[in-house]
């Protein structure tokens, strides 16, 4: 090689650490921002799909102590039973974007609790990330449980995707819950690199990835029944990643594969056999 070849050689491979270097920075400093995609713009109110609610607000502790305000809707069931849902939504929007599959939830006898994690929607804070997410969760849950007087046992939780992974992380917490229902959801951030672009997988996931969102590592300590749902067509996260969490769960479990659907279309695409879905799960975890 002559040297001004290996001149060249050198400085490229000067550019490429430099490179390498800052975006690494940049992914350890903001990749929940590649993770959370929040809005404050609330488009559908509860009222807007015919539904009665009610605004809810929750005191949170942030890092350094101060009181921040979560903001959530409770929605009460379409007829009296002791079945209430903790709705637990994905890492995009807000509670405004998840009024119509609650209304599901609701019309199936479900008083429905949703919640916007701080960043998100109505409620204060700064931009998400994973630690928040689990606090903001657990707040929703001590609301219901104490200022609300539910029986745990009488609570389910439902979580879409990153919500499915905040679910997972709460119900390893409180085990004596009536049941969870994960929707769309992924094993882990570090498997999911494995499906993205390529430039994502020359880190270190180990190393550089520190919002983890770490669900098959949780699940084996998972006790109350488990609802696991996804479509098969889903580009965004692959249905193999709900049979991983499955085959993990040792609590009583099903998976249900929906043919056609995507990501953010369950429900849409199988019609009436999501609610008969649901209505079976309810039944199975009553004993009816």
């Amino acid at each position: 090689m002559s040297f001004p070849v290996l001149q060249l050689f050198l400085a490229l491979v000067g550019i490429f650490a430099i490179a390498y270097f800052f975006i690494g920075v940049l992914l350890l400093v903001c990749q929940n921002r590649l993770l959370f995609f929040p809005s404050r713009e609330i488009q559908t109110m509860p009222g807007d799909v015919g539904l009665v609610y009610e605004d809810v607000w929750l005191s949170v502790s942030n890092e350094v102590g101060k009181e921040e305000r979560l903001h959530g809707w409770w929605i009460p069931g379409a007829f009296a039973r002791d079945n209430f849902l903790l709705y637990l939504h994905g890492n995009g929007e807000n509670i405004g974007a998840n009024v119509h599959h609650a209304k599901r939830f609701q019309e199936l006898g479900f008083s429905v609790f949703l919640i916007d994690y701080r960043g998100y929607g109505q409620s204060e804070g700064r931009f998400p990330v994973e630690k928040r997410v689990y606090q903001d969760a657990e707040v929703a849950w001590n609301y219901l449980v104490r200022e609300r007087g539910i029986r745990v046992k009488d609570i389910f939780i439902y979580g879409h995707s990153l919500g499915g992974a905040i679910a997972i992380d709460l119900a390893s917490r409180h085990p004596d819950m009536a049941g969870a229902i994960v929707q769309s959801s992924f094993t882990s951030i570090w498997d999911m690199l494995d499906f993205q672009p390529i430039y994502y997988r020359l880190f270190p996931k180990r190393l550089f990835i520190h919002q983890r969102f770490d669900s098959i590592s949780k699940v084996k300590s998972l006790r109350m029944p488990i609802l696991l749902i996804h479509g098969i067509c889903d580009r965004t996260v692959p249905a193999t990643m709900s049979q991983a969490l499955f085959d993990g769960i040792t609590a009583p479990k099903e998976l249900w594969l929906v043919p056609d659907a995507a990501h953010n279309n369950v429900a849409s695409v199988s019609g009436w056999q999501y609610q008969d879905k649901i209505k079976e799960f309810l039944a199975r975890v009553r004993g009816e």
